[in-house]
């Protein structure tokens, strides 16, 4: 999928754009548009016929949003809700120049959910998608910078793109653009780095903290924002953090009694013995709390994607037929398989929870966690009634899920 994002090869984009500049790619440059992901039906579908609700509707106008009250409205009987989507309203504001946000569609619309879904296995970070649907001589929100990566995929119509380089390299999540306004309202100033319109089937990385603003031509203009939230090193550094602080008891004790958290200097002395302890205990054992900071970025990622959705009415079926069913992993789980010798079982660990099995399914799991999709017939190390007995359990935890499906 990334492919379809970028008009240089994975190698390069790697080297040269990933975290650094901007990639302007034009449709030419691409495999396909976009338009299989999204079009003016679809948001008209999703508008009109999908229900959709808060917050995974926003609406601005000259860079401020809206009150949900200017477009959503009662669900109606039958469904005690008050903050649906009410699409005359919608209709309204748009009229009169707002723009629409469609927050979070790789929740709600199949196509962009498996979109995002292989996105995520190509960047190997989190993934969001939002849809921006602007009218006509339309200015979205000010010159800004976003906290994480974004991938702009131009739909429909045209939109004016202008970026410029960043007043804060690679801002984190709390370093939001409204901290810097003079700094950009200087920057913006000087000659953008691009300054150009997207046509359909025209796609633009911006690394964040590149600031960017857009507006539309005389038409209206649809794009998609596939936003990237990166894991980075600092996250490595608060997990080693959380790790060592758990485990190394002196650094866990009470700064003296009587102590003035005003007086700077008594302060920094007890900050700067605790960061050498810190220090000490990271080169001493780096290699053990690598592993351990490891772990626990792979549960952070867990916390920030979603594995692919179950079909439960399809999963049952294929519970109550385990013996014949073919089944694969279900994609985007995030888990392991771990032996545990001194209990004679081994476990699927998964965020936050773990599946403990007899030592003699460790083959069979292994084989499921590696392969394609299998069958009771052909899971290694098992007769056929117990790996259907392996296979209905798994069903029933979500783990696998029917291979067709």
């Amino acid at each position: 999928m990334l492919s379809r994002c970028i008009s240089v090869d994975l190698g390069t984009f790697q080297r040269e754009y990933w975290g650094r500049k901007p990639l302007l790619s034009t449709s030419t440059t691409l495999p396909r548009d976009f338009g299989d992901l999204l079009s003016a039906s679809a948001v008209d579908e999703l508008l009109a016929e999908r229900g959709v609700r808060a917050p995974f509707i926003r609406m601005a106008r000259n860079g401020s949003l809206l009150s949900r009250d200017e477009f959503l409205g009662s669900a109606g009987v039958g469904a005690e809700i008050g903050d649906q989507v009410d699409s005359a309203k919608a209709l309204a504001q748009f009229a009169d120049g707002a723009s629409i946000v469609l927050q979070g569609l790789h929740r709600l619309w199949p196509p962009v959910i498996d979109f995002v879904r292989r996105l995520v296995d190509d960047l190997g970070h989190p993934v969001q998608a939002n849809a921006y649907i602007t009218p006509p001589g339309s200015q979205g929100f000010d010159s800004h910078h976003d906290v994480h990566d974004v991938f702009v995929l131009q739909v429909a119509g045209h939109k004016h793109w202008t970026v410029h380089e960043p007043v804060v390299t690679s801002p984190l999540p709390t370093d939001a653009w409204t901290g810097h306004r003079d700094a950009i309202a200087r920057r913006v100033t000087e000659t953008p780095v691009i300054d150009t319109d997207l046509a359909p089937g025209d796609a633009l990385y911006l690394p964040r903290g590149w600031l960017h603003s857009a507006r539309t031509t005389d038409e209206t203009a649809i794009h998609l924002t596939i936003g990237v939230p990166a894991l980075t090193r600092v996250d490595v550094a608060r997990a080693a953090v959380d790790r060592v602080a758990g485990a190394v008891a002196d650094l866990r004790t009470s700064l003296p009694v009587g102590i003035d958290p005003t007086d700077h200097d008594a302060i920094a002395a007890h900050a700067t013995k605790a960061l050498l302890a810190f220090a000490d205990e990271i080169r001493d054992r780096a290699d053990e709390w690598g592993s351990a900071a490891a772990d626990d970025l792979a549960d952070t990622f867990a916390s920030r994607t979603r594995p692919a959705a179950v079909r439960p009415l399809a999963t049952l079926d294929a519970i109550a037929a385990a013996k014949s069913v073919r089944v694969r992993w279900r994609h985007g789980l995030i888990g392991s398989v771990v032996d545990e010798p001194t209990t004679g079982r081994v476990r699927v660990q998964l965020s936050g929870r773990g599946i403990s099995f007899p030592d003699f399914c460790a083959p069979a799991l292994r084989h499921l966690r590696s392969t394609e999709s299998a069958d009771a017939t052909t899971l290694p190390g098992l007769g056929t009634a117990d790996a259907t007995v392996l296979i209905r359990r798994l069903l029933r935890e979500a783990v696998v899920v029917p291979a067709e499906v």
